[in-house]
């Protein structure tokens, strides 16, 4: 039996190009998720996989990179595949681990230290920009709950006697904003 496995990183990305692939290569149950290739959805996701397949199956996928984003992962993927007593195959043929021979073990190996090579340019990026955006004073990560005028004017009110369940309404935020914003304040006027 052909079982296909398809994923995509993020909501906003489409998986129908990779279903499309896996329908059209003849996988008769397909499992997929949006989710990082890191995440425990992820392990989730492939435990059910691997707890479905059966001996002589075929995982198909139509890229390495879908099974996970470290070499560490895609290999355990690939050792579980094959304790089930099932191969793995790549859509564009790059890869069957049907073919038990020494370059196909080799190609494993190969391709897995590509996928984690790209994980890894992706993260130092990434790094690279959070520094630069950082170096240019712009605001990284969440916005705050409260602009700087509302954070004040609640600092106020609290120092006033206001509760912080009233405030916490008041602005439509958490009893832990309102802490959390009485305390940065307070900190400050110190």
């Amino acid at each position: 039996m052909k079982v296909g496995f398809a994923r995509v990183s993020t909501k906003e990305q489409e998986l129908n190009l990779q279903l499309k692939q896996l329908n059209d290569f003849g996988c008769e149950k397909i499992f997929y998720g949006k989710q990082s290739g890191v995440s425990v959805k992820n392990d989730e996701k492939l435990k059910e996989l691997i707890d479905f397949i059966r001996e002589g199956d075929q995982v198909i996928v139509c890229r390495l990179d879908r099974l996970g984003r470290s070499l560490k992962s895609i290999l355990n993927v690939i050792d579980s595949i094959h304790h089930k007593k099932a191969c793995l195959n790549i859509i564009d043929g790059s890869l069957n681990t049907g073919n038990d021979n020494p370059f196909s073990n080799a190609m494993i190996n190969l391709c897995g230290v590509f996928a984690q090579l790209e994980r890894d340019l992706i993260k130092a990026r990434t790094a690279e920009g959070r520094a630069e955006a950082k170096a240019q004073g712009r605001h990284l990560g969440r916005m705050p709950a409260l602009s700087d005028k509302q954070a004040t004017e609640l600092y106020k009110a609290k120092l006033n006697g206001e509760s912080v369940s009233a405030l916490a309404r008041k602005y439509s935020v958490s009893r832990a904003t309102v802490h959390r914003t009485f305390e940065r304040i307070n900190n400050k006027e110190k």
